[in-house]
């Protein structure tokens, strides 16, 4: 969108979170707070973004890269002062300025469009965004005239006790004509209890120069900062409830939209099915078909159609079409499965790839591995792919068979068709079509439980003579 460039706020330090971590990098839906306001303003096609930064603003500037330009507000001197220290770095094509705060995670797109909309169809010097809270405080109000045009905000610190019983609140969203925006900041002066510089008494300003003010009115849904801990945990799950319609819209079935946690942005095919209790995050992608859950957790991964996920893990990880997963498995970051492929319960894959038609149906952990189509791996099977020094990996080829309880030495490779016999240790690789076998000799004492029974009836009876 040309001619409009937009600050957005992110230097409070967010005390009230008790946290180290900057109150715009807590994390809801996948992504810091800020993320989810940068999407929107992006999202309402504002291409020019100043972000102010304060204290630990490296923290901030780490997390979102080099794509924006910084301003750094060195001391809490308030909004007016953080607009000030951004103005400059704004470009000379910009005659429109969006101000929003980094920490209002719900803000959408369409709103960010109707507040500037309102700006220009009415000529206003400013067109504010505010909100109706039945608990509005923490919030400045919105005063209005008898003609029910907005006079001023008023911050909560300042209110009287008439005016903290109005429930308009001031969300801190505005769009500004860049000259008045200028013009007012300069005029900023901290009388107020606080010491701080208001960029909400630049309404009032405006008013007494009677520059015309535009207000357009969202829902609490949309608008709510976060500054408490409860609030994020409210965000979240507003952010999730989107989602899921979302999700529910482009013919995904969620059974319990209330315990399914998908991350803004998932990509899930028609026809997926998701149970309770399945979260779904960063940039997951599930094909059509589905059966996701319940109790599974995707993150960072692709899922190919008609894929089962059941009571698991599954991490950076690419699997194919008809999979099945779980119960309770764990896939760790790198491994790759073909298609038609078993991961049964209690199976732990890292950094394996097996092939299409393969099992590990169970009890087994397999690391660093190379696993060829049609093999049968069975239960209790462990590659011991550490030797406390680097890892090594283990290759087994197609139509191979692993016998229950084997461990697998790598480096070692097990030939196409070949096998291993339960119980085998192999460190030495297996040809083709061959069986491995490495087991000590049993031993079978007869009589032993009679023996056994003796001997402990003697020792008693020593016992008992003491």
């Amino acid at each position: 969108m040309q001619g409009v460039g937009a600050i957005v706020l992110a230097a409070g330090e967010g005390k009230r979170m008790k946290s180290e971590t900057p109150k715009v990098l807590h994390r809801i839906a996948g992504a810091p707070l800020i993320r989810h306001v940068l999407d929107a303003v992006a999202e309402a096609g504002v291409k020019e973004i100043i972000i102010v930064v304060g204290q630990k603003g490296e923290l901030v500037q780490a997390v979102l890269g080099p794509g924006y330009q910084y301003a750094f507000q060195a001391e809490p001197r308030g909004t007016g002062d953080a607009v000030a220290k951004a103005l400059p770095l704004l470009s000379s094509e910009c005659r429109e300025v969006l101000v929003l705060c980094g920490d209002t995670p719900l803000i959408t797109a369409p709103t960010l469009l109707r507040l500037l909309e309102a700006r220009r169809a009415a000529g206003a010097a400013v067109s504010l965004l505010t909100s109706r809270f039945a608990d509005p405080r923490g919030y400045g109000r919105i005063l209005r005239d008898e003609k029910n045009l907005v006079e001023a905000i008023i911050e909560e610190s300042d209110a009287t006790a008439a005016q903290k019983e109005i429930q308009e609140v001031n969300t801190g969203t505005y769009v500004f004509a860049r000259q008045s925006l200028e013009d007012t900041v300069a005029a900023l002066r901290p009388e107020n209890k606080q010491g701080e510089y208001y960029l909400t008494d630049c309404i009032g300003f405006l008013r007494a120069r009677q520059q015309s003010i535009a207000a357009v009115t969202a829902p609490p849904e949309e608008t709510q900062g976060i500054n408490t801990r409860q609030e994020l945990a409210a965000a979240a799950a507003l952010l999730r409830q989107r989602e899921c319609l979302r999700l529910m819209e482009a013919g995904v079935t969620i059974l319990d939209p209330a315990t399914t946690y998908p991350d803004r942005g998932v990509e899930i095919g028609r026809d997926t099915i998701i149970y309770p209790f399945t979260f779904i995050e960063g940039k997951t992608k599930v094909g059509q078909g589905c059966l996701l859950g319940p109790a599974a957790r995707l993150v960072d991964c692709t899922l190919g159609d008609s894929v089962g996920v059941q009571n698991s893990v599954v991490v950076a990880c690419t699997v194919g079409d008809r999979c099945q997963i779980g119960p309770f498995a764990y896939l760790r970051p790198g491994s790759v499965l073909a298609e038609g492929v078993k991961v049964g319960d209690f199976v732990e894959l890292k950094k394996t790839t097996v092939g299409a038609g393969s099992k590990i149906p169970h009890l087994s952990y397999v690391g660093d591995a190379v696993i060829g189509s049609g093999v049968n791996v069975g239960a209790g099977t462990i590659t011991c792919n550490y030797d406390g020094v680097q890892k090594h990996v283990t290759r087994i080829e197609d139509g191979a068979f692993i016998g229950s309880n084997t461990n697998l030495v790598a480096p070692v490779t097990i030939g196409k068709g070949a096998a291993t016999g339960a119980g085998s240790t192999i460190t030495r690789n297996i040809p083709p079509d061959a069986l491995g076998v490495e087991r000590a000799r049993q031993v079978v004492i007869p009589n032993w439980a009679k023996k056994k029974g003796k001997k402990q009836k003697e020792k008693k009876g020593k016992t008992d003579g003491i």
